[in-house]
Order: C-alpha cells, then structure tokens, then sequence
C-alpha cells in the first residue's frame, strides 16, 4: 500500500509486514505534519477500539482523539510498536506480531498478554524476552 493509497484512517487495512506498518505510519505523519504515530490508524491495524487504547495508555479517551501527541499516550504507542516490531522480526508477519500482542498469554509473566505488560510499563523485561526467544533460547 502506497502512501497514497491511504486516504483516510477509516479507510485502512493493516498489512502482511512490519515494515510497511512502520511506513504507513510515517506517510500518515508527514501528510499530517506532525511525527507522531496515528492513534486512530494504530488501532485499526490491531483491531482495537478507543476505549481500549486509552485504558491501555492510561489516558482518558477523549485524548485518543483530541491530543493524540500526548506524551503518555504516545509512549505507549512507541512501546507497542517496539514489541510488535521485536516479534515480527522474529517471524515476518505483521499480522502474526499484532495478534500475539494483543492475545496470547505469555507463560514467563504470569499469563499476562504483551498488550497488558506494556501498559504495566514492562516493555524492557518483554523486550528482553522476546530476543531471547529470536536468539533460540528458551524465554
């Protein structure tokens, strides 16, 4: 998908790779000039409402959509996609990534989803995990 190609948010449909997600983002960014990640368009690629991202992000929902630069709310985002990134790298596939952070449990922190030890504020012990995984050890 082209940079051109996406239009509007609405209009999104998450791709197959990381790095085109990665590039969606940044052509989303400069058409809006500003460098920040689209709250809007994150939660389309991984199927998430508002309520959710906010209540992810710590934040009220209202600044989903009205101060989207919000710096807690775009450290969540950065985090997020730092994970995603990590495990795409692992086995290629955005889509893989984006449903195993949002839905499987992970057995080293206590069943928890990636999705709910970001909001913990525990993207560097995941972090770590997930190289150690990519490296072949055993989490």
């Amino acid at each position: 998908m082209s940079a051109e190609a996406i239009i509007e948010p609405s209009d999104y449909d998450a791709p197959d790779t990381f790095d085109q997600f990665i590039a969606d983002l940044k052509a989303r960014a400069r058409r809006a000039k500003s460098p920040i990640i689209s709250p809007r368009m994150f939660c389309l690629a991984l199927g998430m409402d508002v309520q959710t991202l906010a209540a992810r992000a710590h934040v009220h929902r209202v600044t989903v959509n009205r101060a989207q630069g919000a710096e807690k709310l775009q450290a969540y985002l950065r985090d997020a996609v730092r994970i995603m990134g990590a495990a795409a790298e692992i086995n290629g596939s955005f889509h893989d990534a984006a449903f195993w952070f949002r839905n499987e449990p992970v057995s080293a922190f206590d069943y928890k989803t990636p999705e709910q030890l970001v909001s913990e504020g525990r993207t560097e012990d995941l972090l770590r995990y997930v190289q150690s995984i990519g490296a072949g050890a055993a989490g």
